[in-house]
């Protein structure tokens, strides 16, 4: 048992938490650099291989509705170690299927299943002291973020030396290790909420009803990380064209530049001491629309795609810190609940970003991708700028 009393949380367990946290959401994001892989392996256009992008996003947020609000009711370890087998048993199914509406079905439940880190955060934040929930919160959102950023480099170079299968395979073995970590080294953690599951669900869509600021932050981040998936879904169609003509791995590589813009995001709760929330998340909404500027006028140059990537997830990354610190605030023991409100919204506009992304490349190419993008950056704008001085905590 790594608990103590006198210090919260073990840094052995939040180190278990960071790493764990980046291999299962790791998981969701594989695809990205591979859909051209699929779509020419099956013989199918691009947009119906993009599908399975859009249906692990909206997988991840049927998980978070219906699977981290469990987190309050049952024990934390045991259905952790339930969920993982099922991550298992997913990813073994895409690595395997052959027809098109297999690898939509086993999408959708790799997805619904990846859902760990989410549960996690609040254990953080639970089992940290005052003095360290912040910086332990913070560590193992860099673990997610290190995640989505390198699953994208890892997958796009394994796709091109293995073929796209060999990367779910390798993420199934990876998640028999992960189990037997959290079955050896996780503390327990008594429930917090007596009723029954209709109950808990009831008091999610309460929490969502009643709290303004917990709706705000969930628009907000809902439309950036919509804006971000229109990149990186539609940025392997982009690069197989001339003037790039480049494969998965290049593509892939592109999450090392995002790793540089979401790092720099970890840092952004500094800046509280300077500046108030509500003006850290303007800035953070005004770099992501910047990011589009250089992902348009210079779309065909390398230096414009990266410039382009680097601010994307620094601005989406940095709002996204500041909407979770802003509703982490209300007074409530229910902060698995408040965390699924948020992160169900934030998932759905991610897949609706890759949807209509996929749709505007389809008809308008690379044009239509950026204005898909940068409509969704000015709807998180707008709103904040109409609201955020209405509401307070």
């Amino acid at each position: 048992m790594h608990l103590n009393s006198a210090n919260g949380i073990s840094r052995t367990v939040i180190w278990l938490m960071t790493v764990i946290s980046g291999l299962v959401v790791a998981n969701i994001y594989y695809n990205q650099p591979l859909l051209s892989l699929i779509a020419e392996d099956l013989h199918v256009p691009e947009s119906a291989a993009s599908k399975i992008s859009v249906l692990t996003q909206l997988g991840y947020a049927v998980g978070l509705l219906l699977i981290v609000p469990l987190g309050d009711k049952f024990f934390r370890k045991k259905l952790i170690l339930i969920d993982l087998f099922l991550v298992f048993a997913a990813l073994l199914w895409m690595t395997f299927a052959k027809e098109l509406w297999m690898l939509y079905a086993a999408s959708l439940l790799i997805g619904t299943t990846s859902v760990i880190p989410q549960l996690f955060v609040p254990m953080a934040a639970e089992l940290s002291p005052d003095k360290e929930k912040s910086s332990n919160i913070g560590l193992v959102m860099s673990g997610l973020l290190l995640g989505i950023l390198l699953s994208r480099f890892i997958g796009g170079i394994i796709g091109e030396m293995f073929g796209w299968r060999a990367m779910f395979g390798i993420a199934a073995g990876m998640m028999i290790l992960v189990w037997l970590a959290v079955y050896k080294m996780l503390p327990e953690l008594h429930p917090n909420f007596k009723g029954t599951y209709g109950e808990l669900m009831k008091s999610v869509f309460h929490l969502a009803k009643t709290q303004p600021v917990l709706r705000l932050a969930s628009f907000r981040g809902a439309m950036a990380f919509g804006s971000m998936c229109a990149l990186f879904t539609t940025l392997v169609f982009h690069m197989e064209k001339p003037p790039f003509s480049a494969g998965p791995s290049v593509v892939g590589s592109f999450g090392l530049a995002g790793a540089v813009g979401a790092l720099a995001a970890a840092k952004v709760g500094k800046l509280q001491r300077i500046l108030d929330l509500n003006r850290i998340i303007f800035y953070a909404l005004i770099v992501v629309l910047m990011s589009w500027a250089f992902t348009y006028f210079a779309g065909e140059t390398y230096w414009g795609l990266i410039a382009g990537v680097i601010l994307v997830d620094l601005g989406v990354q940095s709002s996204h810190i500041m909407n979770q610190t802003n509703y982490f605030l209300i007074k409530s023991n229910a902060v698995n609940r408040l965390n699924t409100v948020y992160m169900v919204s934030y998932f759905i506009g991610g897949s609706m970003g890759t949807w209509l992304a996929s749709i505007a490349w389809q008809h308008f190419q690379w044009g239509g991708v950026c204005f898909v993008g940068v409509s969704m950056g000015i709807l998180a704008l707008t709103a904040h700028l109409i609201f955020s001085r209405k509401i307070k905590n």
